[in-house]
């Protein structure tokens, strides 16, 4: 029993433990969801707490407890002003040090180190497959970090100049969450580069030589899943616009085209394939990563639910055969 629970403690660090109670949290409140009516918790906070924007308005008027703490959601801005800045920072870092051999900032190491960098001593580094294996997940490490960056320039660009907001609402404490949620994410990528006690694994000019298939089909899945995104992303913005682009109302309609055709929530089902795609330039195989994805996709799922709900109840019309999150599962 002993040696079962260090087992446990030694692959549960304080990242990985924490990835895994928010994708547990975010099950249990979709499992409560669907449970008969009678056994949902009638707590206006706890609803609050997980529904955003549109899926706020249905049913009885917010208590005002809830509607003091609202924020407009147009604030989704700020969550990618956050992560392109605290990201791009980690960005620099880590290419100084995979490139330069530059040390990382020993306040960023003892950060790293505590929430459960990925470590190996120098004596573990002298078989040429021990520097393979390092060399690729540094790479993939390098390559995940650039895509969080790209993933989060793209949808600050779509918030300013694409997307057409509301009057929708957001809880602060969901505000605050989005704002900490990129930095987390930022740290969490970042742990996954291999560290002695003094630096990282140096790639120098040994880049291509340690790229791999999983690295190359990671980066295509990425771009095709945020392709997606984009596109759905234009054809909401577009059923606000006349056909000149001018933004005529803020109303809801029916969307169509592109994933919606077979899903309610399209661009959330591209937002858990972008998640997804790093998980195959990691190689598949990297667990505190794959607690990352499992949380994107119960809360995506959760939101995407909610939508779809939200879609049904709103327009009679609605395509009966549209799923709300996964093509024909869910």
């Amino acid at each position: 029993m002993a040696s079962w629970a260090g087992a446990v403690l030694s692959v549960l660090n304080p990242l990985r433990t924490l990835w895994l109670a928010l994708a547990a949290a975010f099950l249990l409140a979709l499992l409560l969801q669907l449970a008969p009516a009678g056994l949902l918790p009638s707590c206006a906070l706890f609803q609050d707490l997980i529904r955003y924007g549109k899926t706020k308005l249905p049913g009885p008027r917010r208590p005002a407890v809830c509607r003091a703490f609202d924020v407009p959601k147009r604030y989704f801005s700020h969550f990618y002003i956050v992560s392109v800045l605290w990201n791009g920072f980690l960005l620099w870092f880590l290419s100084q040090s995979l490139f330069l051999g530059a040390p990382f900032p020993n306040w960023l190491r003892a950060l790293l180190r505590t929430l459960g960098a990925t470590h190996f001593r120098a004596l573990e580094m002298e078989s040429k497959a021990s520097q393979m294996i390092v060399g690729q997940l540094a790479l993939s490490a390098f390559l995940v970090l650039t895509s969080l960056w790209v993933h989060s320039l793209r949808r600050l660009f779509e918030c300013f100049y694409i997307s057409v907001f509301s009057n929708a609402v957001i809880h602060i404490v969901q505000y605050c969450f989005g704002l900490v949620y990129y930095v987390l994410v930022g740290l969490t990528v970042l742990s996954q580069v291999p560290m002695d006690d003094k630096s990282v694994y140096v790639l120098g000019k040994n880049l291509l030589a340690q790229a791999r298939w999983f690295h190359v089909l990671g980066m295509l899945m990425f771009l095709w899943s945020s392709a997606h995104q984009y596109e759905c992303h234009v054809i909401l913005s577009n059923l606000r616009r006349n056909k000149k682009g001018v933004i005529v109302h803020c109303q809801h309609r029916i969307p169509f085209g592109d994933w919606f055709e077979y899903v309610s929530s399209a661009n959330y089902l591209a937002e858990l394939m972008i998640y997804f795609s790093m998980a195959v330039t990691f190689g598949f195989h990297n667990l505190t990563w794959w607690l990352v994805v499992t949380y994107v996709f119960f809360s995506q799922a959760l939101s995407a639910f909610f939508n779809h709900k939200f879609y049904k109840s709103t327009f009679v019309s609605y395509p009966k055969h549209r799923k709300a999150f996964l093509p024909f599962l869910f």
